[in-house]
């Protein structure tokens, strides 16, 4: 009578994926709230930008390109912390 074992392998989150993901991602929102807010000029959400995205106003072509690198930044920021956090926790389990 054998018995086979069934390993479950948890599940990972490759980090580079998940930051080249999410830096692009928030660069193009960045880069399309940015479109709206000219299209828009009375609905913008450039204040909201504004605190968390340091050295970006609004707007001329080197605080756009700033901010998209700052965005981009940031998902890459969370990519570092977020997966080897979810990597370790799901091993665990």
């Amino acid at each position: 009578m054998s018995t086979h074992v069934i390993e479950r392998i948890a599940p990972r989150i490759p980090i580079a994926a998940l930051g080249w993901s999410l830096g692009i991602f928030l660069a193009l929102t960045f880069a399309i709230c940015v479109v709206f807010g000219l299209i828009f000029p009375n609905v913008t959400m450039y204040q909201a930008w504004l605190p968390l995205l340091p050295w970006v106003t609004w707007i001329s072509w080197a605080s756009f390109a700033i901010g998209i690198i700052e965005a981009f930044a940031y998902g890459w920021f969370v990519a570092l912390i977020f997966a080897p956090l979810f990597n370790f926790f799901a091993a665990r389990s």
